[in-house]
């Protein structure tokens, strides 16, 4: 999809470098304060409007005109081989994206992940136990910031530890963006699925007290989730539940353990915590590009730039959580910053449903580590560390730490 509409200023080649780490691009600094809605030319599909600033990923993230299901299954500008699909729930029209976002987002209310924080302390301090056996130096990844949010949404899904290794290995497929081709991703997917419903119709042979239950009683009392539905949120859940928390958790750590400064910090004020996390989160990059496209369904204008129906848009929530106009500086690492608008889980209809228990499970695993082990430090150089790549997500394959 090549712009027939000609603007000012190049066309600049999309992503701006190979970072897989945790540092971003000076070019997004550089367009946000020359060029903030800027026509780049993607790795796959031809050509699509770059935004960079706060303010302008705001409106875009909650102007229907510029929509996710309008790019699904179809070959248009963006940063992943595979296309949206209009399977998936990102890819659904807005009404079926409303609905079934209600009932997921019932899962994870400020009220019931409240409830959940003993638990998630619970299995926090177990491998913080184990770790701690062990002896170090141990890898934080397998040791912690993996099993935790793993384990605390299979408990929630009841699915059992055993079964663990199976949407690890969808993840896997699903989450890269070139490493696996097509045909190993719909193999994995359909493994995947057959796995989902075995264990859909197991649970629904025997209910228990757990969230997958609840969806499938909400699909048998006629809530409007179809079988295909109900499978595809349970599968959703089990990867978003885990996948981005584990790769966010050793991330901040990283940070911590860089300049260990801000970790000791945190270990003399633990009441700094849940401040620490949302800079945390401002600061750290979690995508390796930038996320979903969207198309705008008619004329939208976006930083002064008309993006005509039909042009595909995408934008980095990491430039827009270094936006200059919105933080104070921006590029440092305030762990008590009292203002924090970023926007790291997204924003608008796609908000992501599971931010308040990623928030708890970040919060829980910090305050666990900065109690018990005052003296966490990097076991190698973080130079030497070593990054999953050809991924959607920025992730640590290992972070090798000792106390």
């Amino acid at each position: 999809m090549t712009c027939p509409h000609a603007v000012a200023g190049s066309v600049r080649t999309y992503p701006f470098g190979d970072r897989v780490d945790l540092g971003l691009d000076p070019a997004y600094a550089e367009l946000r304060a020359t060029e903030p809605v800027v026509r780049v030319a993607m790795p796959y599909g031809g050509e699509a409007w770059l935004l960079t600033r706060h303010a302008d990923i705001k409106k875009a993230t909650t102007d229907p005109r510029l929509s996710m299901h309008a790019a699904a299954d179809r070959d248009v500008p963006r940063a992943a081989a595979r296309a949206l699909d209009s399977v998936g729930l990102m890819g659904m029209p807005a009404a079926d994206h409303a609905r079934l976002r209600r009932l997921v987002s019932r899962a994870f209310t400020a009220r019931r992940v409240a409830a959940l924080r003993p638990r998630i302390a619970e299995i926090t301090h177990s491998l913080v136990d184990d770790l701690v056996a062990g002896g170090g130096p141990a890898d934080l990844v397998e040791k912690l910031a993996l099993p935790l949010p793993t384990a605390v949404i299979c408990e929630m899904l009841g699915i059992p530890h055993a079964d663990r290794h199976i949407f690890r290995t969808f993840t896997e497929a699903l989450m890269s963006a070139s490493r696996y081709t097509e045909e190993q991703v719909g193999k994995a997917a359909e493994e995947y699925a057959d796995y989902l419903r075995g264990y859909v119709a197991q649970r629904r042979a025997r209910p228990e007290d757990d969230l997958l239950s609840a969806l499938i009683e909400a699909h048998d009392e006629g809530e409007q989730l179809s079988e295909n539905e109900l499978l595809m949120l349970t599968g959703g859940m089990l990867i978003g539940g885990h996948e981005t928390t584990a790769g966010q958790l050793a991330s901040h750590v990283l940070v911590l353990l860089e300049d260990r400064t801000r970790y000791e910090r945190l270990c003399a004020h633990p009441e700094l915590v849940p401040r620490a996390v949302e800079e945390l989160l401002r600061v750290v990059p979690l995508w390796s590009s930038v996320g979903p496209s969207r198309v705008a369904t008619e004329d939208v204008k976006i930083g002064g730039v008309t993006v005509r129906a039909g042009e595909a848009v995408v934008y980095s929530l990491a430039s827009a959580n270094r936006d200059e106009d919105v933080f104070t500086d921006a590029t440092d690492v305030l762990l008590d910053r009292e203002t924090n608008p970023h926007i790291a889980f997204g924003q608008g209809p796609h908000y992501c449903p599971g931010a308040p228990l990623a928030r708890a499970e970040l919060q829980t695993a910090l305050e666990a580590l900065t109690g018990r082990l005052p003296g966490l430090r990097l076991a190698v150089p973080a130079d030497e560390l070593t990054w999953h790549r050809e991924m959607l997500v920025r992730s640590l394959v290992t972070l090798p730490v000792t106390w």
